[in-house]
């Protein structure tokens, strides 16, 4: 079976993101949570898979930018804390979704 893809992707507002999926449902994330949850290796440990990031640190403020696609498995954006490196794949995006 092929997982659904993203068929439309929509920044409502610098600080949220919207996805609605190929099989009809649709997930919703702020920009902190996406920060909080930044999988790249600054944020985790790439030998232990231990989260480095505290998420604490990051203020609900947080906005995001420059979405854009990386392949066709991800997206990949700039908060507005500086930081830009972390790729969200449609998996995680999809698992970790609040639903809404």
């Amino acid at each position: 079976m092929v997982a659904p893809q993203p068929s439309v992707i929509r920044r409502s507002d610098p600080a949220r993101l919207e996805i609605e999926w190929s099989d009809g449902t649709s997930s919703a994330w702020t920009a902190a949570e996406l920060r909080r949850l930044c999988p790249c290796a600054l944020c985790v440990d790439e030998h232990t898979g231990i989260r480095i990031l505290d998420p604490e640190t990051i203020p609900d403020r947080v906005t995001q930018g420059d979405l854009s696609l990386v392949g066709n498995y991800a997206v990949s954006m700039r908060f507005s804390d500086g930081h830009s490196t972390g790729i969200f794949t449609w998996e995680m995006l999809r698992g970790d979704a609040d639903g809404s």
